[in-house]
């Protein structure tokens, strides 16, 4: 697995702070953003948290139609972690408006463009409405065939590892399943992200280089993409250098050859 981390003083990568040239080669099926860097694009420009917040909701919409366009099949944004609860409760709420403003916003239109909604993580552990909300958005879409895309709620990969292994551990018990038919791709089917394709490509935003506890099993194989771009200025052409960057690996899954994903 290569680790790419652009910087925006290297000329070759980068042009008057702007991507390069629109990507060519083989295509991602499935991309994960970890979207980071609201509050300190916010802080930047002098602004409060949640203006740099609701930019992000911008940069989501501008991606997800990039992503149409590219010809992506499924794509996974991480919007909001099972860790972000500890954040001050004033702007947990702000966050919580903006997402039920994206849904009624945005959900028509959604489905409209033949997107799947899917749902990852627990769900909010108190707002019936937001639950509502998510539940109706998949449902709405479920039978649509064009971009799947997975909002990670209330997630965290190491809970969802945790919970498939849970509902492993009770087939086992209950005498449906022996401990040697656990195997990776039992688990694997167990987890949200089961029915999705595998993960290709995983961008995270703002520079940083880690996972944070985002698509731990599935990025195993994925090509890790860290732009030194905030999220809330991401674009079509910062989406166009990721995958420029991934259509030049080589990719191996662990032999010396490098085999196309099926």
């Amino acid at each position: 697995m290569k680790i790419a981390k652009f910087d925006v003083s290297d000329d070759a990568q980068i042009e008057a702070g702007r991507p390069a040239a629109a990507p060519g080669g083989p295509m991602p099926r499935h991309v994960a953003i970890i979207m980071d860097g609201n509050g300190r694009w916010a802080t930047s420009h002098g602004l409060p948290r949640f203006e740099g917040h609701r930019r992000g909701v911008e940069a989501v919409r501008r991606t997800i139609a990039a992503a149409i366009e590219f010809g992506i099949e499924a794509l996974t944004v991480f919007s909001f972690s099972s860790e972000n609860w500890t954040r001050p409760e004033g702007e947990v709420d702000e966050l919580m408006g903006l997402l039920k403003l994206f849904i009624r916003r945005d959900l028509q239109d959604l489905h409209t463009r033949n997107v799947r909604v899917r749902i990852l993580g627990e769900g909010h552990p108190r707002d019936g409405e937001i639950q509502a909300m998510l539940r109706e958005a998949e449902i709405l879409t479920a039978g649509n065939t064009g971009l799947t895309l997975a909002v990670a709620f209330n997630y965290g990969s190491q809970n969802e590892i945790a919970r498939a292994a849970r509902a492993l551990a009770r087939e086992v018990a209950a005498g449906r399943l022996s401990p040697e038919e656990i195997t990776p791709e039992r688990l694997a089917g167990s987890l949200d992200t089961q029915g999705l394709p595998p993960l290709d490509l995983l961008i995270r935003t703002s520079g940083e280089q880690r996972l944070s506890n985002f698509l731990l099993w599935q990025a195993a194989y994925a090509e890790l993409v860290f732009l030194p771009v905030l999220w809330p200025d991401f674009d079509r052409a910062w989406f166009e250098q990721a995958l420029k960057e991934f259509a030049g690996r080589e990719r191996r899954f662990g032999g010396l050859d490098a085999p196309g994903r099926s």
